[in-house]
């Protein structure tokens, strides 16, 4: 267990002292007409292969946090029951929801914030970042009390190389709140616009998008130069300036663009489906975040897996960069009371499927 363990911290520190633009997570939200709230992202990162699984959490399940030279952190116990995806290690969950409805994801947050430092005297109160997810699903049903857990726990990093994160965090009635530490203290966010990148922090993205308020759907009106008319190329030139890179900022802006001109869908399915078809626009090809000939692995994408999670209803569905077939884990499905802790690969297979069409 400890050769694994440690296997994960080295993997997560070489994922913090790699290229730091690898480390690229895009949300958003969307809400359908029958009121299913919804929220979607992607987790790319193209210096290695997350070894990626679903993890089952029934109700009084129990962990304990690994912090800076051990395992002996605090020691939490699981009074919702939730489904999460993991990175590296199942103790690493990242994304997911629990039964109450409420849901929670971790971003990559490379060169912001700061956490306090660790005190050995403090283990008992002390959660590794890449562990607060568990924390908070296993033990809130609602954003207000995401706030008063964080605020009575230290939130540190397992190694000082790696990067910061922050996070999102969204309950069934609907409120958002985004969560970064700044100097040591938990600053919360309220996020009524429901996107979420990277860096830098989420009071500047959202000034950032000031930037663009030349921005709408459809075309563009025609325009007098002197006595010259311009006119449009073709459709959706109202989009002209929306930034079309992979940098957090820009993956802010068109996320929101993208998000807020999507028409309302009548129901949660028709509105999670939706979300795959949005969240098609920030997948991130192998490469464009390296330089020429120093790509360092050989898969599909940098994007490793899209998520879709239907807060009201208590579902989540994932796709990944091996299956774009969209997998779903009904929370109402599963009695928490008496399913046992389980973890499973997000791919059987780690080879992308191709069904041929038989002409006759």
């Amino acid at each position: 267990m400890k050769h694994i363990i440690l296997t994960g911290l080295i993997a997560i520190a070489v994922i913090a002292t790699q290229t730091r633009t690898s480390e690229a997570c895009t949300g958003i939200t969307l809400k359908a007409k029958d009121g299913s709230y919804i929220v979607a992202r992607t987790i790319e990162w193209g210096g290695s292969y997350l070894n990626s699984q679903y993890v089952i959490v029934p109700r009084g399940h129990q962990q304990q946090s690994l912090v800076p030279g051990g395992t002996d952190g605090m020691r939490f116990t699981a009074r919702y029951g939730y489904v999460g995806l993991s990175v590296e290690l199942e103790q690493f969950v990242v994304e997911g929801i629990n039964e109450a409805g409420l849901s929670a994801g971790l971003f990559y947050f490379p060169g912001y914030g700061k956490y306090v430092d660790y005190d050995s005297t403090q283990k008992n109160s002390t959660i590794s970042d890449f562990q607060l997810v568990s924390l908070i699903l296993g033990n809130c049903k609602n954003v207000d009390e995401v706030k008063e857990t964080v605020r009575q726990v230290s939130v540190v990093s397992i190694d000082p190389r790696s990067s910061t994160v922050h996070w999102r965090f969204a309950d069934a009635e609907g409120h958002q709140i985004v969560l970064e530490i700044i100097d040591g203290k938990p600053v919360f966010y309220e996020n009524k616009l429901g996107v979420l990148t990277n860096s830098p922090s989420f009071d500047w993205q959202m000034t950032n998008l000031n930037n663009y308020v030349n921005l709408h759907s459809g075309p563009a009106s025609s325009q007098t130069l002197g006595d010259v008319t311009l006119s449009a190329f073709g459709a959706g030139s109202g989009t002209l300036g929306l930034p079309g890179d992979v940098t957090p900022p820009s993956r802010f802006v068109r996320a929101a663009f993208y998000q807020t001109s999507a028409p309302q869908r009548e129901s949660a399915r028709e509105t999670v489906m939706q979300c795959f078809h949005i969240m098609n626009n920030f997948d991130i090809p192998v490469g464009i975040e390296f330089a020429v000939g120093q790509v360092p692995v050989d898969f599909p994408s940098a994007t490793q897996w899209t998520t879709a999670t239907d807060v009201s209803n208590r579902a989540i569905y994932y796709r990944t960069m091996y299956n774009s077939t969209i997998r779903c884990i009904d929370l109402k499905t599963i009695d928490f009371s008496k399913v046992k802790y389980q973890t499973a690969p997000l791919d059987k297979t780690q080879e992308e499927p191709v069904q041929d069409i038989k002409i006759r």
